[in-house]
């Protein structure tokens, strides 16, 4: 029961309007009127999700993190691989590989990890829907299991293309994995704990960059020996999330949006969420499904020309799916010269770059302390104008360098800068915003969508970046200023802040946009336009 009083004066009035009720939620409070909570009574709150917590670790460890440890593990054994590519085609051809068709297997080794990322963020619109999340990430670790075995047996077979197709699949598992992960949590979290823990994939993708550095470090894996067991290291988080994740169930959602079973879901939240009240979930849940009412899962067709979620695909695809080009794949490549510049010795390089990582981890660690306080608007559009504001100095900088001998040394303290602005915003706000923005039947192929302009950014940047470079030197960095500028003006002036409320109530926000200068129920608008596709 929602109480509805005039305007009051005080916040004890407000209360005691409400005294007829045996509890208070918070959720009818203002937020401007709800206490801060310590640090403290945190800690405690999330200790009664504990399970929830031990399934967000799992969804980690089989999901972003296999992200971030691809992302950052092919670095350290390229010499290594492009050595056995050579004793592979002499073996076979008894000749030496060319330099170009070397450069060529090397490229495609590389590159094709993205292609199967696309194809596993298309099929993650389809998939989950039909067998469910948690089935959809089994077989997602099968994947990554067999990928492994290729790769760790790859040079006793002395083939090449078992890297090769080991790379794709693991770039399938990747691509289907990140979006089935996002899903997963967000439909098992309760919105005062959404953007926390949609938040932690961020955390296990720089997690997994800093240990795919550590991992691949000469005294570690990073040596002749032992470098087809580096490239299996991804079968071992498939393992334990195979395994560990056979003990939690389906989203509550899925099952009584999707399936319609309310039994099934409110035996989920228990093992989910303990003994912590869920009828104010449960009553969301059943006005989304009633909303939903009829309708079956959207098609990424239905979310591209839908009016009824125009401006959700548009704050999935601007400030989200483009995350790529916010110059941060340009840092690091540029962070290397820079080190260079500044005196560094070429075997201390990987210690840095670990550093670069760690920063990363770090300031996203931060950040999922601070999304539900601050909110996913202003973190992000924030973070974008700060990124602008010193990619925009480091174009000067560098056009400096040699003027000053303390520039190097300046441009090192941006580049750090930089990465840690870029881990408390977009970093992590990314991963979370587009939990947020749509419904249930909308969501799956909605992530097909984010996954499709990701993966094509990621493989358009690996591709063409070093030619953009080297034609437009330091310069290029302001295409990325560009970009940031107009995502957090769009940001800004546009979205509405999405923290705190339910998925309901978000639609309606975004209703207003969507059917500006219209009269509209936005609680139905969504459906009559379905009925009309």
């Amino acid at each position: 029961m929602v109480c509805s009083p005039p305007p009051l004066s005080s916040d004890s009035d407000y209360i005691t309007t409400c005294m007829h009720l045996e509890t208070i939620p918070s959720t009818i409070i203002p937020e401007d009127r709800q206490p801060v909570k310590t640090m403290e009574a945190t800690l405690t709150e999330l200790m009664n999700y504990w399970r929830l917590i031990l399934l967000t670790v799992v969804l980690g460890i089989g999901g972003s993190f296999q992200y971030g440890i691809q992302v950052s593990i092919m670095a350290s054994p390229s010499e290594h691989i492009q050595n056995f590519v050579n004793q592979t085609w002499m073996t076979r051809y008894e000749k030496p590989v060319s330099e170009s068709t070397q450069k060529l297997i090397w490229s495609f080794i590389v590159s094709i990890f993205s292609l199967g990322g696309w194809l596993g963020a298309i099929n993650s619109g389809t998939i989950p829907v039909i067998y469910g999340r948690k089935k959809c990430l089994l077989f997602n670790n099968v994947v990554a299991i067999v990928a492994a075995v290729l790769m760790g047996f790859s040079r006793m077979a002395g083939s090449f293309e078992m890297i090769l197709l080991g790379r794709i699949l693991y770039g399938y598992n990747v691509g289907l994995g990140l979006s089935v992960h996002l899903m997963y949590l967000g439909e098992c979290s309760p919105k005062k704990l959404r953007g926390f823990l949609t938040l932690s994939s961020a955390i296990f993708i720089g997690l997994g960059k800093v240990m795919g550095q550590i991992c691949g470090l000469r005294e570690l894996m990073g040596t002749e020996p032992m470098w087809p067991y580096l490239l299996a290291l991804s079968g071992l988080p498939a393992v334990v999330q195979f395994l560990s994740l056979l003990c939690f169930p389906e989203t509550p959602r899925y099952l009584y949006i999707d399936k319609g079973d309310e039994e099934g879901c409110k035996k989920a939240l228990k093992v989910l969420w303990g003994n912590v009240e869920t009828k104010p979930e449960l009553e969301d849940m059943a006005k989304e499904r009633e909303t939903m009412k009829g309708e079956k899962a959207k098609s990424v067709w239905d979310v591209l020309t839908s009016r009824s979620v125009r401006w959700q695909l548009l704050t999935l695809v601007i400030p989200c799916g483009l995350v790529q080009l916010c110059g941060i794949s340009a840092i690091y490549f540029y962070a290397f010269d820079i080190f260079r510049e500044a005196g560094v010795p070429e075997d201390q390089m990987h210690y840095l770059s670990i550093g670069i990582g760690t920063a990363e981890l770090v300031t996203v660690i931060l950040c999922s302390f601070l999304i539900d306080r601050t909110g996913r608007k202003w973190l992000m559009s924030f973070g974008y104008l700060a990124m602008a504001v010193l990619m925009g100095i480091l174009v000067v900088m560098l056009s400096l360098k040699d003027k000053y001998t303390w520039i190097p040394f300046f441009n090192i303290a941006l580049i750090f800068s930089a990465i840690c602005v870029f881990g408390l915003g977009p970093a992590g706000v990314v991963m979370t915003l587009p939990a947020d923005l749509f419904l249930q039947a909308w969501r799956p192929s909605a992530y097909v969508i984010s996954g499709t302009c990701n993966w094509v950014g990621l493989f358009l940047i690996g591709m063409f970046f070093p030619y953009v470079a080297d034609a437009m030197g330091q310069f290029c960095f302001l295409i990325f200023v560009a970009y940031c500028v107009l995502s957090a003006v769009f940001m800004l002036v546009f979205i509405p802040e999405t923290k705190g409320k339910t998925m309901v109530e978000i639609m309606e926000d975004f209703n207003k946009l969507n059917f500006k200068g219209r009269e509209v129920d936005t609680e139905k608008a969504d459906l009559v336009l379905a009925t009309k596709l």
